[in-house]
């Protein structure tokens, strides 16, 4: 007999995301489903707008990932108009976006995911003494060395518990069965969670010396960039580089060190080694550190073949709406894809509550329109994006700077290239990738600073002729992956303009073939410990860093109510 349970909303993301799965007689997920319930609307606001208005405007998607939709707008117009920056603007662009990839993937896995790992009740009896000791066995130089600061770490954290007011730390599945790290090693990763507190506001200045604020910079403009005076700054330049070390020291000496841990930890734990039953990457080159020189690499690789890397081709690429609460259908390319909304609801039905019970519950339909999330697809066929993807691809295309960060990773685990394909995996690649970032990301720098010698450019001319129409796409790797905008121009103004996001490729819904995406596939053949604590979800799902804001947005420039949200009670089976 099969039984239902729903998972509204997953927390620690950005947006709303409905998680439904049936599970059979074993609590094995046998099929499931990824319903976004917040409706995606920015895409037509930027229409009739000037073109060079495009990245301010569509970097308001996402309060986290504002630069890259902020870059995404801007290169889209560029490339419509046929514009090539200065080299001094795209290096720039580049230590900026350096700055977001180190901060997106360090705060992902210590404050959204590293509780999925890391059992803070267990970590408040750990031993100081030993905690300590084992810091050394994953990296030469802890961040924490001593006792007395482990000692610190840990009455810190009990005292917050002890008020009663357990903040981030709250309605979490505490003691599950699935959790592997010792008590030493979750007040590890506990004191790297307390310490991120602070490397987060370094990360936020590295941005905003070149942009001004963070969020949401202000330096992009449409031909390459407006901070000279920062750019050519040696105090300015020496400060972005002061604040790279640092952070990139807390990726090598904890980030890196606790992803070796937790994959020592967790290597057996059976639930952790899936979550990839779609096996189809796609990715594109990112981290430009030189005149033709990118740390990421593009490229496609189909049922988890390493062997081969197909090229990415941008005409193959479509959004379906078949299952989503759209009037169109699909498939559509993205220059002529189509935003009119469609709500259609749930329907009536019975899941398990969170106290083991069967309750009536509103459920998705998965036989109509259940998410505002669209398909997007390659050749017709449903692609993971993400760091797992950028990994695969890059160690597939023997990219030297991800083959060394990989290999070492599988040589420090006794782990196979094999694993990757999992939960385990794909977390383990958003910490391959930053390494890649704060290992190399400083030939970005160097090369800017010896360009300035010779080269003070920093923005081509141009102009648009409302004669003429015109289009062109952005296509890059952001934190949580292949992002593309397209827009076209007429008359001088956006005719339409589309954003086929990360989250997109990741949580769309079934299309018209029958064919699932990776969130809903990553969730299938997992066994459920307890049915009223399905850390398991939970977790595979936020391996992919969910942005939901990113993937469907709303906005309302008179300020009115959009709609009105109503929490459950518990009995309700809703978590």
């Amino acid at each position: 007999m099969t039984k239902r349970i729903v998972v509204d909303p997953i927390t620690r993301i950005e947006g709303h995301l409905r998680i439904e799965v049936i599970v059979d007689e074993n609590n094995v997920i046998k099929d499931a489903f990824s319903s976004s319930t917040l409706w995606r609307g920015l895409e037509t606001i930027v229409r009739n707008r000037d073109p060079r208005d495009a990245g301010f405007l569509m970097q308001r998607i996402c309060g986290v990932c504002t630069f890259s939709h902020y870059k995404a707008g801007i290169v889209a117009v560029e490339k419509a108009l046929g514009i090539t920056p200065p080299l001094n603007a795209i290096l720039t662009r580049t230590l900026m976006n350096i700055a977001l990839f180190l901060h997106d993937h360090a705060v992902h896995f210590y404050t959204l995911h590293g509780l999925d790992w890391c059992d803070i009740t267990s970590a408040l009896t750990a031993n100081e003494k030993k905690a300590s000791e084992l810091a050394f066995k994953y990296t030469k130089n802890p961040i924490y060395t001593g006792e007395d600061e482990l000692k610190a770490v840990k009455e810190r954290v009990s005292n917050f518990v002890k008020q009663g007011s357990l903040g981030p730390f709250a309605n979490a599945y505490w003691g599950h069965k699935t959790y592997r790290f010792t008590p030493e090693q979750n007040l590890i990763v506990l004191s790297h969670y307390l310490r991120l507190l602070e490397v987060q506001r370094v990360i936020a200045q590295m941005m905003a010396i070149f942009g001004a604020k963070n969020p949401h910079p202000q330096s992009l403009t449409v031909g390459g960039v407006t901070c000279i005076m920062d750019i050519t700054d040696p105090t300015r330049l020496g400060e972005w580089l002061t604040k790279y070390k640092e952070v990139a020291d807390f990726v090598n000496r904890a980030y890196w060190a606790d992803i070796i841990m937790a994959a020592e930890a967790y290597k057996g734990e059976d639930s952790v080694l899936k979550g990839c039953g779609l096996t189809n990457f796609l990715s594109f080159q990112e981290i430009q550190v030189g005149p033709d020189e990118w740390l990421l690499s593009s490229g496609i690789v189909k049922n988890g073949d390493l062997s081969k890397v197909y090229e990415v081709n941008t005409d193959k690429i479509t959004e379906d709406a078949t299952h989503s609460w759209y009037k169109d259908n699909g498939p559509l390319h993205p220059y002529d894809g189509e935003t009119n909304p469609n709500y259609t609801g749930f329907v009536d039905g019975v899941s398990i509550g969170i106290d083991g019970k069967e309750v009536k519950t509103p459920l998705i339909n998965e036989n109509g329109k259940y998410s505002w999330i669209k398909s997007p697809r390659y050749d017709g066929e449903p692609m993971e994006v993400g760091p797992l993807a950028s990994v695969v691809v890059g160690y597939a295309k023997k990219n030297p700077y991800i083959t060394a960060v990989v290999d070492e990773f599988l040589a420090k685990t006794g782990l196979t290239p094999a694993h990757l394909f999992s939960t385990l995996g794909r977390t383990a690649a958003r910490a391959i990738e930053c390494k890649v970032i704060a290992d190399y990301g400083i030939k970005a720098f160097n090369a800017l600073v010896e360009n300035l010698k010779t080269d003070k450019n920093t923005c081509a001319p141009y102009s648009i002729d409302k004669e003429k129409s015109y289009k062109g796409h952005f296509i890059g790797n952001v934190p949580r992956g292949m992002l593309s905008h397209w827009v076209r121009i007429e008359n001088g103004v956006i005719k339409n303009y589309q954003a086929v996001v990360p989250s997109t490729w990741n949580a769309g819904p079934i299309d018209q073939n029958g064919k699932k995406g990776p969130y809903e596939m990553s969730l299938i053949g997992t066994k459920i410990q307890d049915l009223t604590q399905p850390l398991e979800i939970i977790r595979h799902i936020h391996s992919f860093d969910p942005c939901i804001a990113c993937a469907v947005h709303v906005m309302d420039t008179k300020g009115n109510k959009l709609s009105e949200y109503k929490v459950q009670p518990s009995a309700s089976g809703l978590r």
